[in-house]
């Protein structure tokens, strides 16, 4: 599908202030000192939220002019990786500035890319705050990874005639059903938009439903795909497997949210009765929770050593806490199987293409409604499986565990379908190369 790739006078009219937009604002201001009191509750936990305050009111490093693109958090800043990588080396001569909304994603900016990007917060969605950050940071072009429509954020760029790219869009039938009730906010909202870089053909479709014009959208596949391993990280996975033991199997559970760590210790258990020797490496979403979840498997009565302790895996070590940051793809590099987390409570769902990139097969619970445009193909192919409930969980798992021929059918299943999605990298370049032309005259 085409898309627009220019900015056009009637995306920049459309920024013009309408009543739906000022309540918005209006209440924008009300709710921001509840945003603050959030931030410090959840400080509490992990102190990084009540750090660097004033980047969300605008308070941005001066950098003018810069490249532009923001990632919530953890998930979407991986996902930019390549995307970043490839801005880098197209566009030395300007900085690139990647904002995240949480401290994962602000430690993952820095983890992934060092001094390589400045980082800061997206300030919150009020226009003087933004006035503050695109004024002193000067975007020639802002890149928007995934779903985030901020109705003054957008029309803030489009009044100061910077082009605006919604990279790797998607839009789920819940998110669609959500924002119909401020249809005609959101209609406004999008088009300020230059260009909707779709995932798939039923994302382009919902932007559409919502008020998008057929000419902003393009399909350009799912830059999750454009995953590239980090040279030497299966290497490293191997000599991990050596000195836990050759012959030991491991199982990988990725991004576990609350009530599944039970789930899965509770499986584990009935499987360690088959399996003696096997592994067990579970990695909690969110840093607040690890300490509660080493907790849990130190109760589980099995051996167990967290990641952050430099704990050794012994032979009778039954349980890794992948309590740190950045090393869910060495955790892949190690594994014979993953499950992924936020699918057994009502989360949606998490990305499963970094385990089919290393040939893992993989199995979920149901709720992938985040992943919906994912799941069912990997599925289809043969890579993936999805179960109902803790009982399916357990027999599928049996199943790979028990059938070296099976588990390794399904992995060579996930690593084709991941290879054969690829290419939303180059699409995305195209766009932002047309954009930045228009905007910068070459």
């Amino acid at each position: 599908m085409e898309g627009r790739s220019d900015f056009s006078p009637t995306s920049r009219a459309k920024a013009r202030p309408t009543g739906r937009r000022v309540i918005y604002t209006v209440l924008m201001y009300v709710l921001t000192p509840l945003f603050v009191l959030r931030l410090l509750w959840r400080s509490r936990a992990n102190p990084a939220y009540r750090q660097r305050m004033a980047e969300r009111f605008g308070f941005a490093p001066t950098l003018r002019p810069c490249l532009w693109l923001h990632a919530v958090s953890v998930g979407e800043t991986i996902a930019a990786r390549p995307l970043v990588e490839r801005l880098l080396q197209a566009y030395p001569h300007y900085p690139l500035l990647v904002t995240t909304t949480t401290p994962t994603g602000s430690d993952t900016v820095k983890r992934l890319f060092g001094a390589r990007v400045e980082h800061c917060y997206l300030p919150y969605d009020l226009p003087d705050a933004l006035g503050r950050f695109l004024r002193r940071t000067s975007p020639v072009c802002a890149i928007v990874m995934e779903t985030e429509i901020w109705p003054n954020l957008y029309a803030a760029c489009a009044q100061r005639t910077i082009p605006l790219l919604v990279a790797n869009a998607r839009l789920s039938e819940r998110s669609v059903r959500g924002y119909a009730r401020v249809a005609t906010l959101v209609q406004e909202t999008l088009a300020n938009v230059s260009l909707i870089a779709a995932r798939g053909e039923q994302d382009a479709w919902h932007f559409q439903q919502l008020g998008a014009y057929a000419e902003q959208v393009s399909v350009c596949g799912n830059i999750k795909f454009d995953l590239q391993i980090p040279a030497g990280l299966v290497e490293q996975g191997q000599q991990l497997r050596q000195q836990w033991g050759a012959k030991r199997l491991v199982w990988v559970a990725a991004s576990t949210h609350s009530g599944e760590d039970e789930i899965i210790l509770r499986v584990f258990a009935q499987l360690r009765a088959h399996v003696p020797e096997l592994l067990l490496i579970i990695v909690p979403r969110h840093p607040e929770r690890f300490d509660a979840v080493a907790r849990l498997c130190a109760a589980s009565g099995f051996a167990s050593v967290r990641r952050s302790a430099g704990g050794r895996v012994l032979p009778e070590t039954a349980i890794l806490v992948g309590d740190s940051m950045g090393e869910m793809l060495l955790w892949y590099a190690c594994a014979d199987v993953a499950c992924i987390g936020g699918s057994w409570v009502a989360h949606g769902g998490h990305n499963p293409l970094e385990a089919a990139a290393f040939g893992i097969p993989v199995v979920s619970g149901v709720h992938v409604h985040n992943f919906a445009d994912i799941f069912p193909p990997l599925c289809a192919a043969g890579g993936a499986v999805l179960v109902q409930d803790e009982a399916a969980l357990y027999a599928q798992l049996h199943a790979w565990l028990h059938d070296v021929v099976l588990r390794q059918q399904a992995g060579v299943a996930a690593q084709i379908f991941f290879r054969q999605n690829q290419g939303a990298l180059d699409c995305l370049i195209r766009h932002i190369n047309t954009l930045m032309t228009i905007r910068v005259g070459g």
